[in-house]
């Protein structure tokens, strides 16, 4: 008698967390991954299978002059100094990434205005190439919105700017 009972209970218990507990708990999503086809500059790739991705957190200089050089006043960057780190940044883009099978972590804001996917970008060694570009000095911590590696990124920045590296290399 107690048998039906007990399985009657199971039974219930089964079907309110299937219909109760969130969809993501049961169902994990795929890890993106594709090649590296081109490196469009220091925080924006193409990556085969995903379109175009940019570097979640950080932010290059441009390639030509632009309002955004107003950003690195704050520092005393030259422009002629921006420029030559914006051509470092995208040749360790190359150099780190292309025609290599990268691993895609988006964020929560998974696209920016241009449509890319925002995301942290892992080489098949495991190295974080967002990270890596700010500990070489070839990029700032994007500040202007949150992510979940912000202060880790403020720390990596930090290093860079003791070490003198890139962007922060005394003239």
């Amino acid at each position: 008698m107690r048998a039906p009972l007990y399985r009657h209970i199971c039974l219930l218990l089964g079907l309110f967390l299937l219909l109760f507990l969130p969809a993501t708990v049961f169902a994990t999503e795929p890890a993106l991954q594709g090649s590296v086809s081109w490196v469009y500059d220091g925080d924006t790739l193409e990556i085969d299978g995903v379109g175009k991705v940019r570097l979640l957190g950080i932010d290059t200089p441009e390639k030509r002059a632009s309002d955004r050089d107003d950003f690195y006043r704050q520092w005393q960057i030259p422009p002629h100094r921006l420029r030559d780190i914006a051509r470092q940044a995208t040749r360790f883009g190359i150099r780190q990434a292309k025609r290599r099978t990268v691993t895609l972590t988006p964020g929560t804001t998974r696209y920016d205005r241009h449509g890319r996917l925002l995301a942290y970008v892992y080489l098949p060694d495991g190295r974080m190439l967002n990270r890596l570009l700010l500990e070489q000095g070839l990029a700032t911590v994007f500040r202007r919105f949150d992510f979940s590696m912000k202060e880790d990124f403020f720390e990596a920045e930090k290093l860079a700017r003791q070490k003198g590296l890139g962007l922060w290399k005394k003239p």
